[in-house]
Parts: C-alpha cells; sequence; structure tokens
C-alpha cells in the first residue's frame, strides 16, 4: 500500500494546480495515478470517473476518495479527499481575504478572461478521451450527442439523461444476451 503522506501530496498538487473544476482535474489525476504510479489502471480510471460522476457530491473528491480508499481504505480515503480540497479552501479563503482590493482591478478582470478558454479546453480534452476510451462507434456515438444536445438546447435535467440512459443500457443488454 502507498504512504499516506504520498498519497496526500499526489492530490494536494493536483487540487493546487487545477483550474476549472473536477472535470479538468481529469488529465493530472490520470497522468499521475494511472501513468506515473500505476495506483490504478486506465480501465480502473474509467470506471472511478463514471462512478464519481454518479455520485452525488463535488466530482474531484469523490475520485479522490475513491483512488484513496482502494490504496489504503478509510485513511487513504481521509488523506485523499482533504489533499483534494486543501488547496482550494485555501485559496478560496486567500481570495475572500482580499479580493475586495482587486475586483476592480482591469488586469485582474483580464486575466480571468484569458483564463476561461484555456478551462474549457481543460474540460474538452477527459471528455475527448472518455469518449474514445468508452469505446464509441458509429452505432453509439449519437447517445452523448443526442443527450449534451437535449441536455444544453431542450434544458433536460442531466438526472432525466442518466435515468434514460440506464434503462436503455438494460433495455440493450437484455435484448443482445
Amino acid at each position: 500500500m502507498e504512504g499516506l503522506g504520498e498519497a496526500f501530496i499526489t492530490f494536494f498538487k493536483i487540487g493546487i494546480f487545477t483550474l476549472g473544476g473536477g472535470y479538468a482535474m481529469i488529465p493530472l489525476i490520470e497522468e499521475e495515478v494511472v501513468n506515473k504510479k500505476q495506483w490504478v489502471s486506465k480501465d480502473e480510471m474509467l470506471d472511478l470517473i463514471a462512478i464519481a460522476q454518479s455520485c452525488p457530491g463535488v466530482f474531484a473528491i469523490n475520485i479522490a476518495t475513491f483512488i484513496g480508499y482502494k490504496l489504503n481504505k478509510t485513511r487513504g480515503a481521509i488523506a485523499t479527499t482533504i489533499g483534494t480540497a486543501l488547496p482550494s479552501f485555501l485559496i478560496i479563503l486567500l481570495i475572500a481575504i482580499f479580493f475586495h482590493q482587486f475586483e476592480d482591478n482591469k488586469i485582474v478582470a483580464a486575466m480571468f478572461k484569458g483564463i476561461r478558454p484555456a478551462v474549457v479546453a481543460l474540460i474538452a480534452v477527459p471528455t475527448f478521451n472518455l469518449a474514445k476510451r468508452a469505446q464509441l462507434n458509429k452505432w453509439t456515438l449519437w447517445i452523448p450527442i443526442v443527450s449534451a444536445l437535449a441536455i444544453w438546447l431542450l434544458g433536460v435535467s442531466p438526472i432525466w439523461v442518466i435515468i434514460l440512459a440506464g434503462i436503455g443500457g438494460y433495455i440493450y443488454g437484455r435484448i443482445a444476451v
């Protein structure tokens, strides 16, 4: 089993260097825990992402908790969870303390405008990587496209999309077997 300190530090670094939330963390988490440390396999990572997305709560915290638990049960889950959340907490605390001094600063506003497109890219890359690993083909590609359009254009709740996808998968599994 990996040391609690190493798990904490790994997820603390991921938490520090990630802008854009949990989905933007996927490439960093994957690089660290799959490629470098080999704590989980690529297939396990895909499963963990799916589970973390379907659980209530913050995606990055969920995935860190699952990986920590795999490494060192409850103590590992606590270490990785705190490691992931602590940087954001500290950054938000500092912003809350000092933001009023910078809220009208044009340079700071311009920096945030420049960061936005990078955050979109950080979210888009793992989405495409997940699509490749999910083995989408010409028969299944319509599912994520229709789901995204239903949520974006029609305002369908993601919960309904998940429920319908689960029902569809169940029916497909019963017919295909």
